[in-house]
């Protein structure tokens, strides 16, 4: 069930609805059969597998809890790992690890047939695992008390709104929310319907327009010139930000609706004037769970400036891998990881150098051409991370720095290769525009001077206020649907 179909439009507003209609002491019930639901509407059997990643995290941390003896919570930490994660990489990477174990063999002339497994890919499969782990972890460091109540860990695993592609939430940060009896909240109510406005959004009107210019020119690189190559590439960026903040947003505004409160996981990437504040501000929960519990084990920045720098180049490739059980996402993450490397070695000597000279970084002239380059360089990098395969990665780059023009025929080819009108240029310019306008309804406000509780009718007219408001939404979202036809664009961090 994706969130942009017609079936999600008709189920929130009933998931909803029955949350605030039914007690406290049963919403943990209907909200873990709902988001069950929500998860087998996939592939009903994979629920075996979410099953699985849950009991074993759910055993594990509560035995913890009983022994004091290191060697055993270490044992159980161990067995944990093995069992979660030997189910994410086989389900996401088995046929990536035979595929290349047939490549070495035959790299030494050996013959061996192609050996490929039929494997589902569970949707979902690296965030759930991830935020299972961190549960785990957590409990094994002291940082967190073992949930004791089977229902409400498994709903903290299977929670409908970040289930599918995160925010990976702490166990601190989401399961006492979960636990916690909420009042409705007019504020709440509608803080979710900005999310889920700005959600749907960026995923229908700016994601999915870039994502048909971008599909037109990779798939038929040959026929592209260099500024529709680079065109491509710099939609691609524009896309997978639309496409993964607008589910973010929508998973934001679900729970809100509910009084639940997940983690913002973009501010404003495209803004950032350096690679270390782009991943501040990109994927937050994800990087921040790299840097939680990979890169401050393996030592962070506290052993000296080789050591930090061969820590981010592991963080950074594993966050590649992590996206994609293919070589591109290992490059990509190779290549941004090098990057975020020089600037750490640059940082001091550059900063020297300005005060030396009086250039101020945070002039606004300087800052505006900082981010230029920034947006330059991942747009570069994306290309990596669009790409199949190796070999269409040489093949971009190919055309992107080789089959450059100049005239009036040289753009008319580059529309035809991204297949877009002059109307349709028109429409992304205005997308833009509306992306650069939708992030503002959900900017963090100061919080309000306290007031006091509104009495009488007031008292009454905000909720049935908000409620219209919803209502609104829901049967404006419907007609989109039905207008549009059946066809629906999965969000493409689905495959993560």
């Amino acid at each position: 069930m994706n969130f942009n179909s017609w079936q999600f439009l008709i189920y929130l507003p009933v998931v909803v609805g029955m949350y605030w209609l039914l007690p406290h002491r049963f919403r943990w019930i209907m909200l873990l059969i709902v988001s069950y639901y929500f998860y087998m509407s996939w592939n009903a059997w994979l629920i075996i597998l979410i099953m699985t990643t849950t009991v074993t995290a759910y055993v594990a941390s509560n035995l913890m809890k009983k022994t004091q003896s290191r060697k055993v919570r270490k044992a159980l930490l161990i067995v944990t790992l093995v069992i979660c994660l030997g189910i994410l990489v086989f389900f996401k990477y088995i046929n990536f690890l035979l595929e290349t174990a047939v490549g070495v063999i035959r790299l030494f002339n050996a013959e061996q047939d192609s050996i490929v497994l039929n494997v589902i890919l569970p949707v979902g499969i690296s965030f759930y695992t991830f935020q299972t782990l961190s549960y785990v972890v957590d409990v094994y460091r002291g940082d967190f008390e073992p949930e004791p109540h089977f229902g409400y860990f498994a709903l903290y695993v299977v929670y409908f709104p970040q289930l599918v592609a995160g925010p990976i939430e702490r166990p601190g940060a989401l399961l006492p929310q979960l636990r916690e009896e909420h009042k409705f909240s007019y504020e709440d109510f509608t803080e979710g319907i900005k999310w889920l406005i700005s959600g749907f959004f960026r995923k229908v009107v700016v994601a999915d327009f870039c994502g048909i210019f971008v599909d037109k020119v990779f798939a038929d690189l040959s026929a592209a010139n260099s500024l529709a190559v680079f065109a491509a590439a710099f939609l691609f960026l524009i896309q997978i930000y639309n496409d993964f903040a607008g589910y973010s947003e929508i998973a934001l505004g679900s729970a809100r609706l509910m009084g639940v409160k997940l983690t913002q996981n973009f501010i404003r990437p495209l803004s950032s004037t350096s690679f270390t504040e782009f991943f501040r501000r990109w994927h937050i929960t994800l990087n921040v769970w790299f840097t939680e519990y990979v890169y401050i084990p393996l030592g962070g920045n506290r052993k000296g400036m080789a050591r930090k720098l061969l820590n981010t180049l592991i963080v950074f490739t594993l966050c590649g891998f992590w996206h994609g059980a293919n070589w591109t996402f290992v490059l990509w993450g190779v290549t941004v990881g090098v990057f975020v490397c020089i600037e750490s070695l640059l940082r001091k000597p550059v900063r020297a150098v300005c005060a030396k000279r009086g250039i101020d970084l945070a002039n606004p002239t300087i800052r505006f051409l900082r981010q230029a380059v920034i947006i330059l360089l991942f747009t570069l990098c994306s290309v990596m991370f669009r790409s199949s395969d190796i070999t269409q990665i040489g093949q971009a780059y190919a055309k992107m720095f080789t089959a450059w023009g100049f005239g009036a025929e040289y753009f008319d080819a580059t529309l035809k290769s991204l297949g877009m009108s002059m109307t349709d240029l028109l429409q992304l310019i205005v997308s833009f525009v509306g992306m650069a306008v939708i992030c503002r309804l959900t900017l963090e406000k100061p919080a309000p001077e306290p007031l006091s509780a509104p009495q009488g009718k007031a008292a009454v007219g905000q909720p049935a206020y908000a409620a219209l408001l919803f209502g609104v939404l829901t049967i404006a979202l419907c007609w989109v649907a039905l207008i549009t036809g059946s066809d629906v664009s999965g969000f493409a961090y689905f495959q993560f």
